[in-house]
């Protein structure tokens, strides 16, 4: 399968006329507890010509693909990126978090990591938590629910836990965010995990007791907490200093690339 994202993210660069600065695995194979039949969700983060972005028509500011059995993948230009940054959105963290990368411009991903931390709204970032777990929950049918679900539940709750208590992003991968968790209830959530990795996404479960108790007065206390928290507005000079830099070296790189090709078709002829 890895042959197969390289070869769509190259023909997706090609037919673009972009160029492709990190591709990453987002989803539960990204999050650590992917089942048999969990597709490939690649996300990837491009940059186009200086000229692109001196248009006065808006453009467009994503790609997108028809999903298929096994390969759901888009990308966003970095510019978006930036935009969403800027309003601590989690999305970009998360992807900058993947264990998985598909391919990466050298030094962009530790570069742009490295910014994370001065957007961090705690405030904006347990609320886009709690609003999927919340999403997830909603689909329980009594104290039954399907074992995706369930970690859609999981893995939002702790990661709002982890926003609250260390007041940083949360970590993109379940296995660092189980130190939340009650130790009575690491052991259960672990098999619950090696069970998933055997199981279809659409399998129903039933809760034990200990487990729904604790999502829902975590769930409670942390919804409380976010209430009383201030909203964060950021500044937009890091990232503007950010993309301009990026921006330059793409077209610097690029002219070279073209200037290297001329000239050998002058060597040639």
């Amino acid at each position: 399968m890895q042959t197969i994202i390289l070869n769509k993210l190259k023909q997706i660069a090609a037919a673009n006329r972009i160029q492709l600065l990190y591709a990453c695995e987002s989803g539960s194979r990204g999050w650590g507890f992917p089942s048999p039949d969990s597709d490939y969700d690649v996300r990837f983060i491009y940059i186009r010509p200086l000229n692109h972005y001196l248009a006065v028509q808006e453009s467009q500011y994503q790609l997108s693909f028809p999903i298929n059995d096994e390969l759901d993948i888009y990308g966003w230009d970095l510019r978006k990126v930036l935009q969403l940054m800027r309003k601590s959105n989690t999305t970009p963290f998360e992807w900058l978090q993947s264990p998985v990368i598909y391919d990466q411009r050298p030094g962009f991903r530790e570069d742009l990591w490295a910014l994370c931390p001065h957007f961090f709204s705690q405030r904006s970032n347990m609320h886009h938590y709690l609003g999927i777990a919340q999403g997830a929950m909603d689909t329980m049918q009594g104290d039954e629910i399907r074992i995706k679900k369930l970690f859609y539940v999981l893995r939002p709750l702790l990661a709002a836990k982890w926003c609250l208590e260390r007041n940083s992003i949360a970590p993109m991968e379940m296995a660092p965010l189980m130190v939340l968790l009650p130790y009575s209830l690491r052991q259960q959530v672990q098999e619950l995990i090696d069970f998933k990795a055997t199981a279809a996404e659409g399998y129903m479960i039933r809760l034990a007791a200990d487990l729904r108790s604790f999502i829902a007065q975590e769930f409670a206390s942390i919804s409380a907490a976010s209430a009383s928290l201030p909203r964060n507005e950021f500044e937009t000079e890091r990232l503007d200093a950010f993309f301009i830099k990026t921006l330059q070296e793409y077209n610097d790189n690029s002219r070279n690339e073209t200037e290297r090709l001329a000239a050998a078709g002058m060597c040639e002829r």
